[in-house]
This record gives structure tokens, sequence and C-alpha cells, in this order.
């Protein structure tokens, strides 16, 4: 088993905090994952219940526990309560020192920064703190949106053949992106 990630990670930046999902975020998670974009590019349920938000919370607590990933609840700071998205973080199972990010951010917080800046954080977190080698990022050429979070985020996409990716029924084809050294 891997070592387990911490289970109260907690970042704070100078407009963003991340920190794990907690109960009270329950009825507040439907607004922000229910949503046409997130059931196209994100392999989070849809329709998105207040039944998967308890899963995606039993999940992010299980992940974390055993030393595959954290889910985090993209928050602005000073307002820790309010969730506004989710960042993931992921051991690459196939290439040890590889943490792969992922993020949703709801509908009504879209357009803020929030993603770009959660995706600077998290990297940061994972070189620093939780010593990984490489941060990517795999992202549908198609999805333009998260394309420009990418290359804003100083993201680079990486001279590597596409990536299929099973998720909801069908492989999806997927670019790797790399935050440069």
């Amino acid at each position: 088993m891997l070592a387990s990630f911490p289970s109260d990670v907690r970042i704070v930046g100078t407009d963003l905090s991340l920190r794990p999902w907690e109960p009270h975020d329950l009825p507040r998670m439907p607004a922000l994952f229910d949503d046409p974009e997130v059931a196209r590019w994100t392999a989070l349920p849809s329709p998105f219940d207040l039944t998967a938000a308890r899963a995606r919370v039993a999940r992010s607590h299980r992940l974390a526990a055993g030393g595959l990933g954290l889910q985090l609840a993209v928050t602005l700071t000073g307002e820790e309560r309010v969730p506004r998205g989710e960042i993931g973080l992921m051991r690459d199972p196939d290439e040890p020192g590889t943490a792969e990010l992922g993020y949703a951010i709801g509908p009504a917080h879209r357009g803020m920064g929030l993603a770009s800046g959660s995706l600077r954080l998290c990297a940061r977190l994972a070189r620093r703190e939780l010593d990984f080698e490489r941060v990517i990022l795999r992202i549908a050429p198609e999805n333009v949106p998260s394309l420009r979070v990418a290359r804003s985020a100083g993201f680079v996409p990486a001279d590597l053949p596409l990536f299929h990716r099973p998720m909801k029924g069908r492989v999806h084809a997927l670019e790797t992106w790399i935050l440069p050294d």
C-alpha cells in the first residue's frame, strides 16, 4: 500500500484555498457538478445529485487514506466554507513520480481564474511537499477552455502520443500537458 496523503491538506494562496471536502459541502456540490460541461469532460456522474455528492466525498477520503490521490474543494481565501469547484491530484500508477491533476469548476464560478490558480497551487504541493518529479494534465484536444487554462497555469503540450482513457462507456483520446521544471 502507498503512503497515505495527509487527510487535512489545506493550501492557502493569495486568492484561493484548497481543502478536503467536508460534510457541510454536500448541498452545494450538485450546483457545481450537475452541468453539461462537467458531464462532457470529466468522469463525474451525470446527473450529479446529493447521492453522487456523498459518494464523491467518501471517495475523496478513501483515495487520500490509500495514498492514491487527493480531491480538494476549491474555495476563495477568506470564504473557505463555500466550495467553487474541485481540483484532484492522482498518482499515475504506470509512472511512479508522476502526479496527474484534474479539475472542475462550477458554472457560476468560471472565468475567475479559479482553475488556473488551483492548478498552480496543487502543482506546487505536488512538487514541493509530496515530492512528485512530474506534474501532468490530460486534456481532450477539443476542450478549448481547458487548453487555455493549462497554458495560463504554465503547462505545455508534451511530445507524447495521445493517451486513451475509458470514461463513461467510451474511450477518450487525450493530450498530455506537462509543467516544465
